[in-house]
């Protein structure tokens, strides 16, 4: 029986689990997050709760991925837990609905940014978005087909850009902020109460913004010693977000809702 070679090590590892987790998600949601909780302290608090909830769930995959390091992940757990017939049903639905949508969804987000970065209203050429957001999505498979090495490289890259990006977001929103228009008073609350049921859909979106966090598991028969590196490259990749994402999103979201 064929096996995949394990050519992944623990920083690559790590490099995947954040730039997968790093997506379209966290830079759409702070401005509605912003919205809904226009608490300063409570805003932070939902990606504190959500960063806790992903955390559990990264804990739960370590166990699991180092239990069962086989390439297939999610769907190797069910298989063993559950039987063959609800691994298969999950591995169709992965492929026609679950991570269609997510690719769909995150891929039109770069295609929309990708315009707008060039001047152009995504709105007026909703097309060029989409022709932008298939071909994003071709250039990542092909990359990963031609080799484990050269995903894992572009992944890594794609992670310095994008915290490149947010980096560049925090400082644009310090800045903006001290001209005619806002000013550092604006990152305190506007005194308007925070409504339960907005913050669990707030909820909703931080979740949204960090999933990706497991999806290391599916490349487990590639990643070296996977016993030991495969929940080291979960738990940090994964603390890594959480650490850094959360007071940057914080910022972000705050001083976009006082420019907007």
């Amino acid at each position: 029986m064929a096996h995949l070679e394990r050519r992944l090590g623990l920083w690559s590892s790590i490099g995947i689990v954040i730039g997968i987790t790093i997506g379209g998600g966290i830079f759409r949601t702070p401005a509605g997050i912003a919205t809904r909780v226009p608490d300063p302290i409570w805003m932070l608090s939902v990606w504190v709760v959500g960063g806790v909830v992903v955390l559990c769930g990264a804990l739960a995959f370590a166990e699991l991925a180092a239990s069962m390091p086989e390439t297939g992940g999610m769907y190797v757990y069910l298989r063993e837990g559950w039987g063959r017939p609800y691994a298969f049903l999950y591995g169709w639905a992965q492929l026609v609905l679950i991570r269609a949508a997510a690719l769909g969804g995150i891929s039109s987000v770069f295609g929309e940014y990708c315009l707008r970065s060039f001047g152009v209203d995504p709105a007026l050429h909703a097309e060029w978005a989409d022709y932008l957001a298939a071909g994003a999505i071709a250039f990542a498979a092909g990359t990963n087909v031609i080799g484990v090495q050269l995903g894992a490289l572009f992944t890594g890259l794609s992670t310095l850009t994008k915290f490149g990006a947010l980096a560049l977001l925090v400082v644009s929103s310090f800045l903006l902020g001290g001209g005619s228009s806002g000013s550092w008073s604006h990152l305190a609350g506007n005194g308007a109460p925070v409504q339960m049921g907005l913050y669990g859909l707030s909820l909703i979106s931080v979740l949204w913004a960090y999933d990706g966090f497991a999806d290391l598991s599916f490349a487990s028969g590639e990643v070296k010693n996977p016993q030991r590196n495969l929940p080291r490259a979960i738990i940090i990749g994964t603390l890594l977000i959480i650490g850094i994402i959360s007071p940057q999103m914080r910022r972000i979201s705050t001083s976009t809702r006082s420019i907007e």
